[in-house]
């Protein structure tokens, strides 16, 4: 019996975290109880590891954003760092059993940086116990690679595609060096690999394709694709770039994507852009379609799904109903029913304000939930505006009045547009979780005002100058493909302080059989989600005040707090081994983007 196999066995867990989700379905539940709310005050560091894989950004490097969350599969801790190295470890001590290098150009310059949000496990039940590559894991790369690693020895399954490796660029359109990617883990279901691609933004029209693809698990076999985009279409992108969940008792795959490109203007992609912005149940078997629920029609704001499709049981009527819960960056909440698709919840076509861009014809109507309420405010006034003195909100009001905004679907204008809530804003690839035995959604929302301003193309010389004196930290795109291109940044104060009131970002719980919200606690902007166990805690990090917390799910009151040693912009997890002691694991590294600490910390907590 191979030593790594006869390890797993020795310390099998109780409660594990076999999925980035928590399970195949993006729960990030955890049914281990031993840390609870009566003693949870007492967690302390139990073992802390060191990557070694961090990037500020000086050498040539971008910078790094330690985004993972770990996996314990087979008795090992699997986590991916920034620079796509795998590393295993040992769940009780911390201490490195293998690692593997896919050697990516560090120092190309990749639209997301320097990022990787994990890997995926799968055992291969036909093969003999110590065969080599009976357990697998899996990682995307952010140079557009899926490997196949043995889990036991860290060396790559060479029978997998070419040599242990697929090359994903392969028919994905015209690709541009450092802009077709994989930050998040693929979905495993019944022997296929599925995975999606992060595509960079506002470049052109004819972007890279958002082809999703399945794979033989054990072969690398294409086994099925689909393109979000008919092939006649002109443009590219709706590519599904968070996590895809999957259903294997239902042969399902719930696929979430993104906009069709470019984000801000549809004039190339008239209609609703049928499968751009939703979440999309296809066979896991064959990739047909079953059903689809768009959360956006032809959108212009950039509200990719950027949540990973939460799969859970609620209870209506006196009876159990399987959903998938989807969280936008609006704020909004859509509960659908798994085998339809059809809203468990009413939601209602409203009429939004029209498009005043020549060229534009923006969607008539939008989706909204009629319950849950919306996570995110989506009403403002210049009045409102925030500042920490007079000269400070005076500056911010007339920034606001500057800009047009009439709602949360808003279209950008030449004037210059206020998207509130923000590109950013709402529940993004943190995602959410979910108790299924109280029914209560716990997630993280961001409550960040964003402008943006198309620029005729001729135009676009002498706007710069004036874009930038009134906010510095401009980004540009070009947009190449359509009479436009655009300019985009945060609403903030002379003093880089956001314009809109505290909080800047919140917890919110959810009670989703009743549709009402059940508690928000305030907190402040990040990236990384929440994960609740049985204990009755929700465990959450993300913000910039690199704070690690534990909540009361039926409360949200602060029970326990720890500084972390750099930004905790990941998605914590949870495991209990047969020793009985449980462990809550967070990767604390910062994130490139956001004024925080940056590391390549893994810690362990756990009680005394």
């Amino acid at each position: 019996m191979r030593l790594m196999t006869l390890i797993g066995i020795l310390v099998t867990a109780i409660s594990g975290w076999p999925h980035y989700g928590g399970d195949a379905g993006g729960s990030r539940y955890s049914d281990a109880d031993q840390i609870n709310r009566e003693n949870v005050s007492r967690l302390q560091v139990a073992w802390t590891y060191r990557t070694g894989d961090v990037s500020d950004g000086k050498d040539g490097r971008p910078k790094s954003k330690f985004e993972a969350t770990p996996i314990l599969f087979n008795g090992t801790l699997y986590v991916s760092t920034p620079l796509n190295r795998v590393i295993a470890l040992d769940p009780a001590s911390g201490k490195q059993r293998w690692t593997y290098d896919p050697e990516i150009n560090q120092k190309m310059q990749y639209s997301e940086g320097l990022v990787s949000r994990g890997v995926s496990a799968w055992e291969d039940t036909s093969q003999a116990e110590g065969s080599a590559c009976k357990r697998r894991i899996f990682i995307g790369t952010i140079d557009a690679r899926l490997i196949s690693i043995d889990a036991d020895s860290g060396k790559t399954c060479v029978a997998f595609g070419q040599h242990g490796e697929i090359d994903l660029q392969k028919n994905a359109g015209k690709i541009e060096a450092g802009q077709y990617e994989v930050t998040s883990p693929p979905a495993i279901v019944n022997g296929v690999v599925v995975i999606g691609s992060a595509i960079g933004d506002n470049r052109r029209v004819d972007s890279e394709r958002g082809t999703v693809r399945a794979f033989d698990a054990r072969t690398g076999v294409l086994r099925w694709s689909w393109d979000p985009l008919p092939q006649s279409s002109v443009t590219g992108a709706a590519n599904a770039w968070s996590a895809i969940s999957a259903d294997a008792g239902r042969d399902l795959v719930f696929v979430p994507t993104g906009s069709a490109s470019p984000d801000f203007y549809g004039g190339e992609r008239p209609g609703d852009d049928l499968f751009a912005n939703s979440v999309v149940a296809l066979r896991a078997s064959t990739g047909a379609i079953v059903w689809h629920f768009q959360v956006v029609h032809h959108d212009l704001w950039d509200y990719d799904v950027a949540s990973q499709p939460l799969l859970t049981s609620i209870t209506r009527d006196g009876a159990k109903v399987d959903v998938v819960v989807v969280n936008t960056k609006m704020g909004h909440v859509f509960v659908l029913n798994r085998e339809t698709g059809k809203p468990v919840f009413p939601v209602e076509e409203r009429q939004v304000p029209p498009s005043d861009v020549p060229g534009e014809s923006a969607s008539k109507t939008q989706p909204y939930p009629v319950s849950p309420p919306p996570l995110a405010s989506r009403t403002f006034s210049p009045d409102q505006a925030w500042g920490a003195d007079a000269g400070e909100r005076e500056a911010c009001r007339k920034t606001i009045e500057g800009l047009r905004y009439e709602g949360v679907f808003t279209p950008p204008s030449l004037k210059g547009t206020m998207i509130y809530p923000g590109y950013i804003g709402g529940s993004n690839w943190g995602s959410a979780s979910a108790d299924p035995a109280r029914g209560i959604m716990i997630t993280n929302i961001n409550n960040i005002a964003f402008w943006v301003r198309l620029i005729p193309r001729d135009q676009l010389h002498n706007a710069a100058a004036e874009i930038r004196q009134m906010f510095p930290d401009v980004q540009f795109a070009n947009q190449t493909g359509t009479p436009y291109a655009m300019a985009r940044g945060a609403i903030v104060s002379p003093k880089g302080n956001p314009c809109i009131p505290q909080p800047w970002g919140k917890t919110v719980a959810v009670d989703l059989n009743k549709g009402e919200i059940k508690w928000e606690s305030p907190g402040t902007l990040g990236f990384g989600g929440p994960i609740t166990t049985a204990g009755g805690l929700v465990f959450v990090a993300a913000g910039i005040d690199q704070k690690f917390r534990a909540l009361d799910i039926e409360t949200g009151k602060e029970l326990w707090s720890t500084a972390l040693p750099a930004g905790g912009q990941a998605t914590p997890m949870t495991y209990q081994l047969v020793n009985g002691k449980q462990y809550v694991v967070i990767a604390a590294g910062g994130h490139g983007l956001l004024p925080v600490q940056l590391g390549d910390y893994v810690i362990a907590y756990a009680l005394p």
